[in-house]
């Protein structure tokens, strides 16, 4: 039986929308499906009064303002802390308050690490981010490649994997398109996306197959330089960008899709990557970050090196060429990912929240 019957969740919520903030609303959701009162208190709440948001300086004064004083009143009536985590100044201006507070408070704190950046951010932070983490009762991350960054600062942590909403980002097999293929890529249009390699390796695609078509889901301040340069491979009216994407529109482009693109330069364990697998569509991504820990080349999907487009075309190809690696990578994808499904999930994270709770009886 649970020691626990509310759970306090600090985190983003979209919009806009994004990975942490699709991971605490998930979060969020599966924990109130276990009878669990959940609270979740945002790291980014709408500006009130409204105008507040269109005066730069202003607007980060008011929501840092109302961020900590929020915390103040609702961290007192809770079990445990959950703690969504990022690198830089998300760090200490949210995630490190909300660690003080619930220490001051006396309640269990739990840190959810995550983000691709978090060797770099700790390699010049270290010391003040550890001031704050050794007032936690426990860490856990998405992945083994961030729990092998926390050992190599001499830190423990828990791997407790992202949540899958299996009914909504589900399908066992379907065919792949070998005359019209439909490419997708399902990142923001942000540099560490690196968007631009994926058009240029399906231009090359398009050159072997004339009908493939692509379709782009996401904004992002790189809009305008893909737009041009998809103008520059003579590639208009072969893609699309489709803005951004509800979760039931995003599931629906998946299991449409015949191959899912992914080029990002830094990264941890991508909800992109892991929503593709689960819908049956097969992923070439490239090897940054934890993906490697997260996929395994020519099992699950087929990794290339960063920034490299002559390789993914090549993945691209290769794939549409075999319908047997076609089946190993749907197969062994489905496989993947049944670690992210919530009942597996819950067994980890239950465990860790009655833990911490009993270490804070201990202290």
């Amino acid at each position: 039986m649970s020691q626990f019957k509310k759970v306090t969740i600090v985190g983003p919520l979209a919009p806009p929308a994004g990975g942490m903030a699709n991971q605490t609303k998930k979060l969020a959701e599966f924990l109130r499906s276990e009878n669990i009162s959940v609270d979740v208190i945002r790291t980014n709440p709408d500006y009130k009064p409204a105008f507040v948001g269109k005066i730069p300086v202003l607007r980060a004064l008011f929501r840092l303002v109302s961020y900590k004083f929020t915390l103040m009143m609702r961290l007192k009536n809770t079990d445990v802390i959950h703690i969504m985590a990022n690198s830089g100044w998300s760090w200490h201006l949210f995630a490190a308050p909300a660690i003080l507070l619930g220490r001051l408070y006396n309640k269990p704190v739990i840190v959810n690490y995550r983000g691709g950046y978090a060797a770099d951010f700790f390699s010049k932070s270290w010391f003040w981010v550890n001031l704050t983490l050794k007032k936690s009762q426990a860490i856990i991350v998405p992945s083994v490649f961030l729990q092998e960054v926390f050992n190599d600062f001499g830190k423990e942590s828990a791997v407790i994997p992202n949540v899958l909403d299996e009914k909504l980002f589900f399908q066992t097999d379907k065919p792949v398109s070998n005359k019209s293929p439909h490419l997708i890529v399902t990142r923001n249009l942000e540099a560490i996306y690196d968007v631009a390699t994926t058009v240029r390796a399906f231009a090359l695609v398009k050159k072997e197959y004339p009908q493939a078509y692509l379709s782009i889901a996401g904004t992002g301040p790189e809009k305008q330089a893909l737009t041009a340069l998809i103008t520059t491979l003579n590639l208009d009216g072969s893609v699309t960008f489709t803005g951004r994407l509800g979760p039931e529109e995003m599931a629906n482009l998946y299991q449409q899709a015949d191959i899912m693109l992914n080029a990002s330069t830094v990264d941890n364990t991508p909800n992109s990557i892991i929503e593709a697998l689960a819908c049956a569509t097969p992923v070439v991504t490239t090897d940054a970050g934890g993906i490697p820990k997260l996929v395994t080349h020519q099992h699950d999907a087929l990794l290339v090196n960063i920034a490299d487009h002559q390789k993914m075309a090549e993945g691209v190809l290769d794939i549409l060429r075999s319908t047997v690696l076609q089946k190993n990578l749907i197969d062994n994808g489905l496989n993947t990912i049944k670690k992210f499904y919530w009942v597996n999930v819950w067994l980890k994270l239950k465990a860790c929240y009655d833990e911490s709770i009993i270490n804070n009886r201990v202290k």
